[in-house]
């Protein structure tokens, strides 16, 4: 349907886009985001916004039904996770079919397990200036200073299990597995860091470190699938 042809209000449209924006993304869509209108705008304020969320939200839907699949989508997903591919902000990655998506303080997109919510994955980026994760300096450099001064509590010891280099489509990642443990609690985790698109990504999947023998090839495939894209 045309976008000049639909007939509702601001408050229906903003209400269906919100819902739109708060579930697990099909294959095909990407998750529109950064859109809002102020709550005091006026009356034809309200209808400019209102249109300019149609028509980005239909650009949106239109650029990822045209535009070739990814990579990610197009070497198969396996079977029991779902894809989440962020043509806006650059990124992708498979998270099990189960999980539901969640928000997570900081983060761009998260998911977690229904039941056992401290299994989860997490994505954020901030701006940089760095063109490659090697700008940021040697792998073991950089993990040690992520894992024990960055993702650490002050009361927490940080134990690097493994740290990998990677580079898929060109583009180069830091991959490391890495056990957090407090007085009362231990949390394992796969971190997997990257840059593009002048942004410096995150991915962390991770959980409660008890069930990590268990669990952990499940979380593994969620993190051997993330992905930057060129945006």
């Amino acid at each position: 349907m045309a976008v000049s042809s639909l007939s509702l209000n601001c408050v229906s449209i903003s209400t269906t886009l919100s819902n739109k924006f708060n579930v697990a993304y099909s294959n095909e869509l990407t998750r529109p985001t950064g859109v809002s209108c102020s709550r005091d705008t006026t009356s034809n304020e309200e209808k400019n916004c209102c249109k300019r969320r149609l028509l980005l939200f239909g650009a949106g839907v239109l650029t990822a039904r045209l535009l070739p699949a990814s990579p990610l989508l197009a070497e198969g997903i396996p079977k029991n996770y779902e894809a989440f591919v962020d043509k806006i902000d650059g990124y992708s990655y498979y998270y099990p079919s189960d999980w539901t998506d969640f928000d997570y303080i900081g983060h761009d997109s998260a998911f977690k397990d229904r039941y056992l919510q401290l299994q989860n994955v997490r994505v954020r980026f901030i701006p940089t200036d760095k063109k490659d994760v090697h700008d940021l300096g040697p792998m073991e450099e950089v993990v040690n200073n992520l894992t024990r001064r960055v993702y650490a509590a002050p009361n927490q010891v940080a134990d690097i299990l493994d740290m990998q280099e990677r580079t898929i489509d060109g583009k180069n990642y830091y991959f490391f597995e890495y056990i957090l443990t407090s007085p009362n609690f231990s949390s394992a985790s796969f971190a997997s860091i990257a840059i593009a698109n002048g942004r410096y990504y995150t991915m962390i999947v991770g959980a409660n470190e008890r069930r990590w023998k268990r669990f952990r090839n499940r979380l593994k495939v969620v993190a051997d699938s993330f992905k930057v894209l060129d945006i």
